[in-house]
């Protein structure tokens, strides 16, 4: 950073918040320029420093890193950044030359930076080690490098909420204010009442984006309407489902959005402190939340008498223990309480009689990291992204079987199979695409016919999921399995308050449990036993869902359902021919082994965890089929194909 720019706390709030655009002078656009990094004095190196990337090793690659830099003679600035959410990539590190725009490296390790980095500096690089480079009309562009926005993963996606996402220090006030943060919190203060800020996101028709879809304005209103001398937000940025990362994902790489979005959101119905729920274990999400509200109140845009506007906004963060019944906003309230997180009945809702008996909105992290965007652009623009029933944009987690894992936005209307075959590069390894799962641990399974399917809350095979992470499937996924993961993890999430949940759940996994198994006898009478299950899942399913209290209850048998529907075969496959054609469920797996191959080298008989192999040494083995688990460790260890699985 220019070391010429000085009181940076002064400049930004007098010369930049509190200012129009048109009213910036030479002197302040250029020290933008600097604080935004369009220009540098120095090599600046920016690391991916996020939850994944920390699983990627950058923790001692960036220890490395400093102690190199420490050594040499030439003026560097490490910075510690967000992720661009190609997770599959992490970690990336970013080199910017004064002059030159930012080179982004990958396969960086603790063997290769030294070399890769020194070539750099000398301008000469080596292909193998450059994902891209950003685009930047200030800077001179490194010949023959791909721009960031032209690689497929980036140039399919709408990048409305993301855009800072790997591009500006996280944990830095100043540079989130340099890109335009906070303006639009100050504009809202300073033009709009409360009833027009939310006739504003009414008229934006922007969706509540935590599953149902509600209009967020709509919510707003119901609340501001509501008399009463307390009224509290509550942010859940809580991340229960297995497989979902988004949220954690946006408070490591932008958490000032969220902050801004909270004050604005504070500012429009009236209240005055607001509660972010996080999952404990999230700590570099809590601890960058943490320092960004910290900075926020140094910098006079949360505390007492905001600006001297009469308005004083106090956020807290509250920690859980990730109960996904929490997801549940009344669920939700009763943990903030002090009490177990249990959902209680509706009406009356939050928005009347909520926290502490005052009206409260309850919205999810990603519904309020929109508002900045709707409040700088204007509902008309925001309308224009997306389709009539869905507006705007929506962020996913994208994993399972797919080239590219990581975090994306996409534009509502987007097809599936523009996510999977050009956001997410196909399938994994060149396998068959098989169908993926929506939504969470309540979300559907849809297959191959439904690529063309498009992100909308009134899709009737997905409308209702869009809350969770797509898991792609292949040839080589067994979807009774996944389905069975789910449904076990939905018996042990049930809060037990109300008997169709807590029951049916955990009937759903055994009956799940009972067809991904060997039966004990191989009779006709047991078939019809396993297939009788399945067949009353139907029933099941829709007694849970009329009958249960909360949405976690009534979703719960959706990823049965929808594989019922879909993938019919698969569960008369595992019933009638005991058999997983993906090999998945080593349970149904049969093996034995072939006298006339076998030579008696005991390497199945040592491996086998269960001792279900005997026989002497240079003699065929046998395999005692009651005490074989399935697990296929003799299979891959025989080196003569003695082994058979049936």
């Amino acid at each position: 950073m220019n070391n010429d720019i000085e009181n940076y706390k002064e400049f930004l709030i007098s010369r930049i918040l509190l200012r129009d655009i048109e009213e910036y002078t030479k002197e302040d656009k250029e020290k933008l320029q600097f604080l935004r990094r369009d220009k540098v004095d120095d090599i600046v190196i920016s690391v991916e420093y996020t939850s994944s990337s920390i699983i990627g090793g950058i923790e001692e690659l960036f220890l490395a890193i400093e102690e190199y830099l420490e050594k040499d003679s030439k003026n560097y600035e490490l910075i510690k950044m967000g992720s661009l959410g190609l997770c599959s990539k992490d970690p990336m590190i970013g080199i910017q030359l004064p002059g030159k725009t930012n080179l982004i490296l990958q396969n960086i390790n603790l063997e290769n930076f030294q070399t890769v980095f020194e070539g750099v500096f000398s301008k000469h690089i080596n292909l193998e080690y450059i994902f891209g480079q950003f685009r930047n009309d200030l800077l001179e562009p490194w010949e023959g490098i791909t721009f960031i926005d032209e690689i497929a993963f980036f140039a399919n996606q709408q990048r409305v909420i993301l855009n800072n996402c790997g591009k500006i220090n996280p944990e830095s006030i100043d540079e989130y204010i340099a890109n335009g943060g906070y303006k639009s919190f100050v504009k809202v203060m300073n033009n709009y009442t409360r009833d027009e800020v939310a006739e504003i996101i009414e008229k934006s028709k922007l969706k509540g984006r935590g599953g149902e879809g509600f209009l967020t304005g709509k919510k707003w209103k119901i609340a501001i309407n509501t008399d009463s001398n307390n009224k509290y937000l509550i942010c859940n940025a809580g991340e229960g489902d297995p497989g979902a990362f988004s949220e954690r994902f946006i408070m490591e790489s932008d958490p000032h959005k969220l902050i801004e979005g909270i004050a604005i959101a504070l500012y429009g119905i009236g209240a005055k402190k607001a509660y972010i729920y996080v999952d404990t274990e999230n700590k570099l999400a809590i601890e960058r939340l943490t320092i960004a509200i910290n900075s926020a109140k140094e910098y006079g845009l949360l505390g007492h008498d905001v600006f001297q506007s009469g308005n004083s906004f106090d956020i807290v963060i509250r920690k859980g223990a990730g109960a996904y019944v929490c997801g549940e906003e009344t669920a939700l309230i009763k943990f903030l309480e002090g009490e177990r997180g249990m959902p209680i009945n509706k009406p009356p809702y939050p928005a009347t009689k909520g926290l502490f008996g005052a009206p409260t909105v309850v919205n999810n992290s990603e519904t309020l990291i929109n508002l900045p965007k709707i409040f700088e652009k204007g509902p008309k623009w925001y309308r224009a992204i997306g389709i009539d029933s869905s507006k705007g944009t929506k962020v996913f987690s994208l994993a399972g079987k797919v080239e590219n894992c990581g975090i994306i936005e996409v534009e509502f209307g987007t097809k599936l199979r523009e996510i999977i075959f050009r956001v997410g590069g196909g399938v994994l390894n060149g396998k068959k695409f098989k169908g993926l799962h929506i939504g969470g641990p309540t979300g559907r399974v849809v297959a191959e016919q439904h690529l063309d399917e498009i992100i909308d809350f009134e899709n009737e095979n997905i409308g209702e999921n869009l809350d969770g992470g797509i898991i792609v499937l292949d040839e080589d996924t067994c979807v009774i399995d996944t389905v069975k993961y789910f449904a076990d993890f939905l018996k042990n999430q049930s809060c037990g308050k109300c008997i169709p949940c807590r029951e049916g759940t955990r009937r759903i996994s055994e009956i799940l449990e009972n067809i991904t198994k060997k039966p004990v006898d191989n009779d006709n009478h047991t078939t019809l036993y396993r297939f009788k299950g399945v067949m009353q899942l139907e029933n099941l399913a829709e007694v849970i869902k009329e009958t249960s209290l909360c949405g976690l209850g009534k979703r719960a048998a959706n990823p049965v359902l929808s594989s019922l529907k879909w993938f019919r075969e698969e569960y008369e496959e595992h019933i009638f021919d005991r058999e997983c054609k993906a090999g998945v469920c080593q349970e149904l797996r049969t093996f034995i082994i072939d006298v006339e191959a076998c030579i008696g080298c005991t390497i199945c008989a040592k491996k086998c965890p269960t001792g279900a192999i005997i026989g002497t040494q240079k003699a065929p083995h046998f395999i005692v089929q009651d005490n074989c688990i399935g697990c296929g460790i003799c299979y891959k260890s025989c080196k003569f194909n003695a082994i058979l699985s049936m």
